[in-house]
């Protein structure tokens, strides 16, 4: 029996990535849409979310997370004080908090709720396809069971992994949490580099597309490390020798590794930010 049987599940801040996990929920069959209940304070979105999915949907975060065993927190981070001043003193022992929130703490979220069982987690945008990565983190507090719910929860997002290490979840943040940026990026460029030798948009789009969805599960399949696939088709004097030969020119392995130190210390900076906002001693107000 999967462990969300039977437990209400409720999310708060009703965007993109909490519609992805409702999405997935259901289509895995993990919960039916009685079981699930959304907030947000704009009518044509809660009409749209339920209509989309055939689950409630309410204007009041307190009425979402009254009879929920897991709370989806999916807010802005900024927003965390207001909704923790909102709902903090309503939550009650045995309630699972899980949050998407990029840079929020579990020191940050459990202040803002005054609740300990809370899981930190970061998922990525091809969840909204059931093909995510979500790195995750749960305090002491949280039992077995919720720890069961979570990973199924997140399971149905695409891969998930429970860490350890609090730290872990900042690293993942700007290595697969950010990860699809630097692949749309590289995407387009390659695009562009394919328009400039004379091919039709969108040609070069659908090679490019193609081309790398068909590396990345042959990478998968494979489990070769990448240095050994790259020598596969790189051949003495070939065209790929030549074209590597440039990229390493532009230090392409650098200037990589220095966007997600970039990602990373953005990440601890937002973390540190929230922190002294709403933890007492840290560098907000008592």
């Amino acid at each position: 029996m999967s462990p969300l049987a039977q437990r209400t599940i409720a999310t708060v801040g009703s965007g993109v990535m909490a519609e992805a996990i409702i999405a997935g929920l259901l289509r895995g069959r993990l919960v039916e849409p009685g079981q699930v209940v959304a907030s947000h304070p704009r009518a044509e979105r809660r009409d749209q979310l339920a209509a989309a999915h055939g689950i409630r949907t309410v204007a009041s975060n307190l009425e979402a997370v009254a009879g929920a065993d897991v709370i989806i927190l999916a807010i802005k981070p900024q927003m965390l004080g207001k909704v923790g001043r909102e709902i903090g003193s309503h939550l009650r022992p045995g309630q699972l908090v899980l949050s998407v929130l990029a840079g929020a703490t579990t020191k940050a979220l459990t202040t803002a709720l005054g609740h300990p069982q809370v899981v930190r987690s970061m998922p990525n945008t091809p969840a909204r396809l059931g093909k995510g990565m979500t790195v995750w983190f749960a305090t002491p507090e949280v039992t077995a069971e919720q720890r069961a719910q979570a990973a199924e929860l997140l399971g149905a997002l695409g891969a998930q992994l429970e860490v350890d290490d609090e730290k872990l979840v900042a690293m993942a943040t700007a290595v697969s949490g950010t990860g699809p940026t630097y692949v749309f990026l590289f995407m387009e460029a390659l695009i562009d580099a394919a328009v400039h030798l004379g091919f039709p948009r969108h040609i070069a789009h659908d090679l490019v597309v193609e081309t790398l969805e068909g590396s990345t599960l042959f990478a998968k399949q494979s489990g070769m490390h990448p240095a050994e696939l790259r020598n596969m088709v790189t051949s003495p004097g070939g065209t790929s020798a030549a074209a590597l030969h440039e990229l390493e020119s532009g230090r392409l392995r650098t200037v990589l590794s220095e966007a997600v130190w970039a990602a990373f210390r953005r990440t601890v900076e937002l973390g540190d930010q929230l922190e002294a906002a709403l933890v007492p001693g840290v560098g907000g107000p008592d």
